[in-house]
């Protein structure tokens, strides 16, 4: 299996890669006055579960499971109502945090697409 291709979480570099993504979000977030009070008060799990999950879901160790379960997206994000204005502020900081990062300009895009699909499907408040 010489020809496999690396996972994206191999690509960037793992999970110091997916740290600093996350920080550079969060760090957006929690300055946001769409998003913030979404959010408690202390970020540090939110931090460590997002972490977690994307580094996962971009093919790293499934940590994120075997300690929280099933993802359940949008399940997890019922309990608050995400409208229009709460997924653009939330893609905005993300695509952001992306775009400074050190990934390749065809990993950025990737994730950048997946965000935009993801972000959209959270939308559970009509306009």
């Amino acid at each position: 299996m010489a020809n496999q291709q690396p996972t994206v979480f191999e690509a960037v570099g793992g999970w110091p890669w997916f740290v600093s993504l996350i920080d550079e979000f969060y760090d957006r977030v929690d300055t946001d006055s769409v998003l913030r009070p979404l959010y408690p008060e202390d970020l540090t799990d939110s931090r460590q579960h997002m972490v977690g999950f994307l580094g996962q879901y971009w093919g790293g160790p499934d940590t994120y499971s075997q300690q929280r379960g099933h993802p359940r997206l949008r399940m997890r994000h019922a309990p608050f109502a995400i409208g229009s204005a709460e997924r653009d502020a939330w893609l905005g900081h993300m695509v952001a945090a992306v775009e400074i990062s050190n990934a390749d300009v065809e990993i950025k895009q990737r994730m950048i697409d997946y965000f935009e699909m993801a972000s959209t499907h959270m939308i559970n408040t009509p306009q």
